[in-house]
């Protein structure tokens, strides 16, 4: 006879798998943790160590002025001379591909927070390459809870902070998802992937087992009644916890959760 529950060992199985596949994303040679800095770009170009050319940005967006001798791949074409990226959007990234020697570095040309910055990613930084894993609290069922979703008239666009002092975010809120986990919760929601909904958050945890500056979480797409779940045992860390070239957002105030959310990803090692 078919079932919607899972049984406890399938339920742990299942969080097993997705866990092994985001530290095996969190690990890749070009993720986050090969970053190597954050370059702010301004009008006036400048040379970094760890990636070619000359690099400036204005109103048009990005540009790089590569010497003689220096090139980059941009979707799979090789450039040298001045290449522009023309304006990017808000939270948008493109990554360009630069061999440097044996090393194939991507450099990362993004926009955050009103600005431009590229961020060079090499398989040899030391970050990744002493990367061990990050500890997570064993999956609970208790932390798995059904949330209704209640929808703003409008959306709203909410500002939030940055772990970069004075860099602001700005995210589209559709509503607000409630729920009870030991006592009524809510939290504010914003657009996630696809249909889907993502949520950053603080508990008591934080600063204690957890990341103090926040833990983030996909929530599947509400159905027609606005019915969904959420499975705290899938927080994540973002960026911010193991590098300080990330320029993560806060959670809204809303989000601040007044109970301790054992479940998920803990402090990294």
């Amino acid at each position: 006879m078919s079932t919607t529950t899972p049984t406890a060992s399938s339920f742990a199985a299942d969080w097993a798998a997705w866990h092994d596949a985001h530290e095996q994303a969190r690990a890749s040679e070009h993720g986050f943790l090969a970053i190597t800095s954050i370059r702010w770009l301004t009008p006036t170009p400048e040379r970094f160590d760890d990636a070619p050319g000359a690099w400036s940005t204005s109103a048009d967006g990005p540009v790089v002025a590569l010497d003689d001798g220096e090139s980059i791949e941009v979707d799979g074409a090789r450039v040298s001379g001045t290449h522009r990226f023309g304006p990017l959007p808000e939270r948008s990234s493109t990554n360009v591909v630069w061999q440097d020697g044996d090393e194939t570095v991507v450099i990362e040309v993004a926009r955050r927070g009103g600005s431009d910055v590229i961020r060079p990613r090499r398989p040899s930084n030391p970050t990744l390459v002493s990367y061990t894993g990050t500890p997570s609290y064993e999956p609970s069922e208790h932390f798995v809870v059904d949330a209704h979703f209640e929808p703003f008239e409008t959306p709203r666009e909410v500002t939030v902070g940055s772990v970069v002092d004075g860099l602001q975010h700005v995210y589209q809120a559709p509503g607000v998802l409630t729920f009870d986990l030991d006592g009524p919760r809510a939290l504010l929601a914003f657009n996630g992937h696809g249909d889907g909904l993502h949520v950053l958050f603080t508990d008591r945890t934080s600063g204690v087992t957890t990341y103090a500056a926040n833990r983030s979480l996909d929530i599947p797409a509400p159905d027609a009644s606005g019915a969904t779940r959420i499975d705290f045992n899938r927080a994540t860390n973002l960026p911010c916890a193991y590098t300080e070239h990330a320029t993560c957002p806060l959670p809204p105030a809303e989000n601040r959760l007044d109970v301790a959310v054992e479940a998920g990803e803990r402090l990294p090692a």
